[in-house]
């Protein structure tokens, strides 16, 4: 309906600098100089009160003399005159802003007071800001460079969007020297106000815009962060160079940024959930760079042949090659016995392909044919070294013809220097990927295998949700918190940390509290021996450090002295705890045990992240732990299960049959939900969490506890919104039936087939206003696999296991988050029942709920039941003025705001 918000960014009409001089050596200079040899052809107005010319274009003392409202204002002074300069822009209609100086947050307390101000004035004035501390912009395409540097830029198809002004520069110098075009730079400064999400959303819809690559410092909103990198790397190429890898790094970063820097794994296992590849150097980001915008050949298979003129050097790829889990083809009896016919009898008889130091253009030619005509093969790396017998630039042109013409990717490594710099040009001219190093090479291609490996990751869906988990007690176990937290304690002891698993039916070993030698026999008595003895406290986090925990106690005789011993060695070690209370918990026992761990911490970016790996005392030694975000699915469950080391002992292992997973994979899903849903919740350990082939059961457990700032039912402590179950209701159709309307959920992909397969022709050209013969499976994944944050769909499901779908209405909202459009399709033989009202009385309902201002539809003009439906629900109906065929539909939500 509208151009995107930040449109007047890239693509701004007048563009107003401040500080503008013709002093060569200032700031404002190199920006406005930069603008006009890129071509602009919007207007320039230049401020500055001291002169009435710059660099040949009209000056203007202030932006009242212009008269006019700028689409984009750029403050290139000193930070102190920034925050005038923001007011006369809200004051004159400005529409975006530009503060390219530093001095701000990354200095200090004054420098965020200053910040802080600069933004009350943009909030005020309904204003957008880029930076401040940052390099600029550039768009190619709109000949708009409005960074301070030396460089222009090609026109490609490649985006770079960078916290770091100093990391543009580089690969700018780069980019030119190579051949390599963009169609969009971004240097985000410290990210005030626009940030990385914002910049997501922009290039995933822009169609200038093949593949994206970031450089990450740190990560202000990671909701929005996460939003828009799913959206983005479900349709184009995202590649992510994310530094403070480690602490010194990360205090480096945040005093260069000022923002927060979460944990390593913990970005890691974001990334892994978004669908993204993820690099951690410059020269590697540099690699993914070359191959994303010189190859643009889809991988059929990740299997790859390599042809050298050097063992040495064929070797090395072999070693890279399994360094990055990157497969060698196995060449084929066909295969082999083609190259036998071209080579000399020394060739190395397998992959990788060496021909020998002598190798002509001729034998290079002819081997990378038979390669490429091999089935088994689906990429070939070409690599040369200068010998003696070696033509480098013959070869390369060689080579260079061929790759143009095949169908499957070709990427090349002529190493060395001067002998091979003619060669490296012919490559870039020929956009062939050309690399200096055949490490850099390997990790090119293993960047291009691991994006069309997660591609078809995300194409995955998740299996039938099972029926018949029993609901959680939320209420019970934050009630149990906030007395916790009124008493002063931050810190659950054991007993009421397994109270809390119990409230979200996570299996807990039998217990009791015993605050007497006679109570510890009644409990061991009742459960049945053997029995573990632990001290009750919340003062330490692990009992056995103080010598607080006894093991397999038989019998009554037994247990009297193992209390006894408990309690006064506690007493002594740690007197000031005052220790007079045990819990007796039946021991669990049997052959086939296996201990893990599961947890629970808050990262300071992306909030809770569930822990898994190998448990026991012995869990920080073995360092077997992976991390994810939830919410969970089960198949995310299993996947993080499967990245541990413990994982393999979890299946059949010598005499012992395999763990319940089932069961361990249910248990991490209530944990998820737990994590959805106790915000209060900062840290948990169920340490160890025993399995065997009959389930899963916590025998220890440990829970920290805080005040939340989230209101009661929302979900703002989470970097990915939850399943909103909330929204579930039951309605009643005119003809009697109950059904369930509910959000969509991943594992609906197969009732959502068969509801899209049953649909009449004409009903499928209504709905997606073209004729559908058969649902793709990415569509599927978008249908099912949603954002609940930015868009909702919501199904009406019959039947006692909800397997049937008999309607759906959903929207997504647009570009400038204050709209959103939406879509509905009722099944033919359910319509007329009341189900269509239900549906987008609901979805109308959570739109405003959400504080969207306004809903639309494109409706075809023949439809005219949809039209009239429309009507009656209030919305209004005009003809697109582009298309008269379509219609679109138009409710306001927010009337009394309009």
């Amino acid at each position: 309906m509208s151009l995107h918000y930040l449109s007047s960014l890239f693509s701004p009409r007048s563009i107003a600098i401040f500080g503008a001089t013709e002093d060569e050596g200032r700031l404002c200079s190199f920006v406005l100089r930069n603008l006009l040899i890129a071509g602009y052809q919007g207007e320039i107005y230049p401020i500055n009160p001291d002169t009435d010319n710059v660099q040949g274009v009209k000056a203007y003392g202030s932006l009242t003399q212009v008269g006019k409202a700028m689409d984009l204002g750029v403050i290139t002074t000193s930070a102190e005159q920034s925050l005038d300069l923001v007011r006369q822009c809200g004051e004159q209609g400005v529409k975006m802003l530009m503060i390219l100086p530093g001095g701000f947050r990354e200095v200090g307390i004054d420098g965020q007071r200053l910040e802080d101000q600069v933004m009350q004035l943009v909030t005020h004035y309904g204003m957008r800001l880029i930076g401040p501390n940052c390099l600029g912009i550039i768009r190619p395409a709109a000949h708009l460079n409005l960074m301070f540097g030396n460089n222009q830029v090609q026109k490609g198809d490649l985006a770079l969007v960078s916290q770091s002004g100093s990391i543009c520069t580089a690969i700018l110098d780069w980019a030119e020297m190579n051949g390599i075009g963009f169609s969009t730079l971004i240097s985000t400064g410290v990210n005030a106000d626009l940030d990385f999400g914002d910049y997501l959303d922009y290039l995933a819809q822009d169609p200038a815009t093949r593949s994206i690559l970031l450089y990450i410092e740190g990560i202000h909103n990671s909701r929005r962060f996460m939003s828009s990198l799913r959206a983005a790397a479900r349709i184009k190429p995202v590649i992510v160079l994310k530094v403070g890898r480690h602490a010194s790094g990360a205090k480096a970063s945040f005093s260069h940024t000022g923002s927060l820097v979460g944990r390593d794994d913990v970005f890691s296992a974001a990334l892994d959930r978004s669908g993204v590849v993820r690099v951690n150097t410059i020269s590697q980001l540099f690699s993914a760079a070359r191959v994303l915008a010189t190859s643009k050949i889809a991988l059929k298979g990740e299997r790859v042949a390599i042809i050298t003129n050097g063992g040495g050097p064929g070797v090395m790829a072999a070693d890279r090659a399994a360094d990055l889990n990157v497969e060698l083809a196995a060449l084929s009896d066909s295969t082999l016995g083609q190259l036998d016919k071209v080579l000399p009898h020394i060739w190395s008889q397998r992959n990788p392909v060496d021909l020998g130091g002598d190798a002509s253009a001729e034998r290079y030619r002819q081997a990378l044919q038979i390669c490429l005509r091999a089935a088994e093969v689906d990429a070939v790396i070409v690599i040369l070294t200068p010998q003696a017998m070696t033509l480098p630039t013959e070869v390369a042109r060689a080579v260079a013809d061929i790759a143009r013409a095949s169908r499957k990717p070709v990427l090349v490594s002529w190493m060395g220097g001067a002998q091979v710099v003619a060669a490296r040009r012919l490559f870039n001219e020929a956009k062939v990927p050309q690399f200096n190093t055949l490490e850099n090479c390997i990790d090119a291609f293993s960047y291009k295998a691991a994006y069309q490996r997660t591609q078809k990751l995300l194409l995955q869906v998740p299996g039938k949700l099972k029926r018949g988990f029993p609901s959680p007690d939320k209420a019970g176990a934050q009630r149990l918190i906030d007395s916790v937290l009124m008493g002063g304690r931050r810190e659950l002891n054991e007993h009421e940390s397994f109270a809390v698993l119990n409230a979200f039916n996570i299996p807990t070993a039998q217990a009791g509290v015993a605050r007497s030698v006679d109570q510890a026999l009644e409990l061991a008595q009742g459960m049945g021996y053997p029995v573990v003895l632990k001290v009750l406290s919340s003062k330490f986090s692990h009992k056995s450090d103080v010598g607080g925990v006894r093991l397999n106690i038989l019998s009554d005789a037994e247990l009297e002295t193992a209390y006894r011993h408990l309690i006064d060695h506690v007493n002594s070690v740690s007197p000031e705890l005052q220790i007079n209370a045990v819990t007796v918990e039946r021991m669990c026992s049997g052959e086939n045990l296996r201990e893990v761990m599961i947890g629970l911490k808050r990262d300071p970016v992306f909030g809770p992240v569930i822990s898994f790996g190998s448990g026991g005392n012995r869990v920080e030694a073995l360092g077997d732990i992976q991390v994810a975000l939830p919410p969970l699915n089960r198949k995310l469950a299993r996947d993080l299960i499967s990245r541990t080391r413990i994982a393999k002992l979890l299946g059949p292992y010598r005499n012992m049959p395999a763990a319940d997973l089932d069961a361990l994979e249910t248990v991490l899903l209530r944990l998820s939900n737990l994590a959805c849903e106790l915000p209060a919740v900062e840290e948990m350990d169920i340490n160890p969490l025993i399995v065997d082939e009959n389930g899963a059961v916590a025998v220890d457990a440990r829970i920290k506890v805080n005040y939340s700032r989230n209101p009661e039912g929302r979900y703002d402590h989470l970097a990915i919104h939850p399943y909103p179950v909330n929204y579930i209701r039951q309605v009643t159709l005119k003809n009697g039936e109950a059904v369930t309307i509910r959000p969509i959920r991943p594992e609906d992909a197969e009732i959502e087939k068969s509801f899209v397969d049953r649909l009449s022709d004409e009903t499928k050209y209504f709905r997606f206003l073209n004729s559908l013969n058969a649902i793709t499976p990415q569509m599927l994944v978008r249908f099912t696999q949603i954002d609940y944050q930015d868009e909702m769909a919501l199904v009406a499901v019959r039947g006692d296991q909800e397997d049937e779908e008999i309607g759906v209405a959903r929207y997504a909202i647009t570009a400038d988050h204050e709209s959103c459009e939406f879509a509905i399709v009722i099944a033919s033989e359910w319509e007329h029942q009341g189900l269509a009202k239900q549906l987008m009385t609901q979805l109308i309902d959570i739109a405003r709920e959400r504080g969207l201002k306004t809903m639309f539809g494109e409706i075809l003009a023949t439809n005219r039941k949809m039209l009239s439906f429309m009507g009656s629900l209030g919305f209004s109906v005009a003809t697109m003025p582009e298309d008269t065929t379509l219609k679109i539909a138009t409710l306001l939500l927010q009337p009394e705001s309009v």
